[in-house]
């Protein structure tokens, strides 16, 4: 790694002190200035969860990246400046779907003078800022998102209501490296993945969210939504780049697939009430 060329992508111009500023510091740096996207998924481009492999698409070819590739590469630029971090086998939607989703998520568990906080830039519509393992509110965006206890060292992290993503489980002690690796590969092949059925791109602008799935753009505040919908290929490509700073024009081919899955799930609904 090229700490400076992280920082730089960052916008920071000095990696700051491993102390708790530092950390906040670069999670809001990271947060603000990537953007959450799956079009190598969608794509069919083979993703691998080494961070090196992170650094080279997000810092030298200026895309995004899922939780993988996104906390992959924080954790590496983190223990590059002297933090303490480890790397939790998370679960997406654990309350659900049971024990069988853990490893489909990443989290960082970051040690600050003996204190345990959660860093994670890879849940799309999640934190902005790291918040400290504590049962409560948390600060972690501008959104309303809670930390809970949930028993047998599990802890559940509940976005906003109006968000995508729900919530996500994790624990201190699950740290399966193996786990995390054979989730990483299931979910970028199994048609039944949602990483494969849907494209999604996010990205954190201030406090507003914006997030494009499939063929739907909303932007999410505070105070209000809004939602449009894109109608061309054309459209969709510009959009990506504009909005979310992402320059795919590839990702121009997806646009039959996002059209028809758009059809299946909104045939019998208002098309934009996602």
């Amino acid at each position: 790694m090229r700490l400076d060329a992280y920082l730089d992508r960052i916008g920071l111009a000095d990696a700051p002190r491993a102390d708790l500023d530092g950390f906040r510091s670069v999670h809001r740096a990271h947060a603000l200035s990537l953007t959450y996207e799956n079009l190598d998924v969608q794509l069919r481009v083979p993703l691998t969860r080494d961070p090196a492999d992170a650094y080279d698409k997000i810092v030298n070819r200026r895309r995004g990246g899922w939780c993988y590739e996104m906390n992959g590469l924080l954790g590496w630029a983190l223990e590059e400046m002297g933090f303490k971090v480890t790397r939790l086998a998370g679960a997406v939607m654990r309350e659900i779907l049971g024990d069988d989703m853990i490893g489909n998520h990443l989290v960082l568990l970051v040690d600050i003078d003996g204190m345990p906080w959660i860093g994670d830039v890879g849940f799309g519509d999640g934190l902005i800022d790291p918040i400290p393992l504590r049962v409560g509110k948390s600060a972690g965006n501008s959104l309303n998102c809670v930390l809970s206890d949930i028993g047998d060292g599990w802890w559940r992290y509940s976005n906003d209501p109006r968000t995508g993503g729900p919530n996500f489980d994790f624990n201190p002690s699950v740290t399966d490296e193996a786990l995390l690796e054979r989730l990483c590969g299931i979910l970028q092949t199994d048609p039944a993945s949602p990483f494969v059925q849907n494209a999604v791109v996010q990205r954190w602008v201030g406090d507003t969210h914006y997030s494009l799935r499939g063929r739907v753009l909303r932007i999410l505040s505070p105070t209000e939504e809004r939602k449009s919908l894109l109608h061309s290929a054309d459209e969709y490509v510009e959009t990506i780049k504009t909005t979310f700073e992402i320059d795919a024009p590839q990702a121009g081919v997806l646009w039959p697939d996002i059209l028809r899955r758009h059809d299946e799930i909104f045939a019998k609904k208002d098309a934009v009430a996602v």
